[in-house]
């Protein structure tokens, strides 16, 4: 029993990949004769019905482990387990809730192309960024949710894994259609991230599992809003517009003449 409870999160987590896998592989064939632009409608940048279900899963799990005794009860339980083994304190989940990233970087420098050029990559991992901030930030205020190590009260939910396996979905995106099984590489730096922060007694359970929800919609989020923020870049489909400024600068008086084209 007590084996069960040290490798709960792990095993919790996994199946996650699992999971992904199964409904990536029913779908990749589709995927594959799909355009790659940007364009509204685009099924590419669709959020599906079943784009949520992980995410939320996650998300309510964590939340519930917040007011549910029996699940609050896991997360001391599981953390006294984790301390009666004294497992040794270590940075590096700082850097590989990073790594997916940096590796799909690392794929397309070496010539292993994503579905995405490097500017749109760009966008894409920025903004999944930005929204999964969005998210974790103002919950760490709102929940006030002390840390495992009494540190402060910013425990809920992990940031850290949010960056994490958005960072992970942002890997599955780019080469699903390519290179299957390298794009599910990215979840063992995400699950390795989570699982840390537990070992290092940053977090509890239910908060590794809200973060790891966040950063998966994170990066579903940032899809399916992309192609109206390359819009918002590259001008497409806007009318074309004129507009007469008046200026007055060094005591002249003049007019400026703007066209969108």
């Amino acid at each position: 029993m007590k084996h069960a409870r040290r490798f709960f999160l792990m095993a919790v987590v996994s199946l996650l990949t699992h999971v992904q896998f199964a409904a990536a592989q029913d779908s990749i064939n589709v995927r594959r004769n799909e355009s790659s632009l940007p364009v509204p409608g685009n099924r590419a940048y669709q959020l599906s019905a079943a784009a949520w279900i992980i995410p939320a899963a996650l998300v309510g799990y964590g939340t519930a482990s917040l007011r549910v005794n029996e699940l609050k009860q896991l997360n001391v339980s599981t953390r006294d387990e984790i301390n009666e083994h004294q497992p040794a304190h270590i940075s590096l989940d700082n850097y590989t809730q990073y790594a997916p990233a940096v590796i799909v970087c690392g794929l397309n420098a070496a010539g292993i192309k994503g579905r995405h050029n490097f500017r749109d990559r760009t966008i894409l991992y920025a903004t999944s960024q930005l929204i999964s901030a969005a998210f974790v930030v103002p919950l760490k205020h709102i929940v006030q949710e002390e840390r495992p190590d009494g540190s402060n009260k910013r425990s809920f939910p992990s940031g850290h894994t949010a960056t994490a396996f958005s960072s992970a979905q942002f890997m599955f995106r780019e080469y699903r259609g390519s290179h299957f099984w390298l794009s599910i590489s990215g979840y063992s730096f995400a699950i390795f991230t989570g699982v840390y922060r537990t070992l290092n007694d940053k977090h509890w359970v239910g908060d590794v599992m809200a973060g790891a929800g966040f950063g998966i919609l994170s990066t579903e989020l940032a899809y399916w809003l992309f192609p109206w923020i390359n819009g918002l870049f590259t001008g497409k489909g806007k009318p074309a517009s004129t507009m007469i400024i008046p200026v007055y600068q060094y005591k002249s008086l003049g007019i400026g003449l703007v066209k969108n084209f």
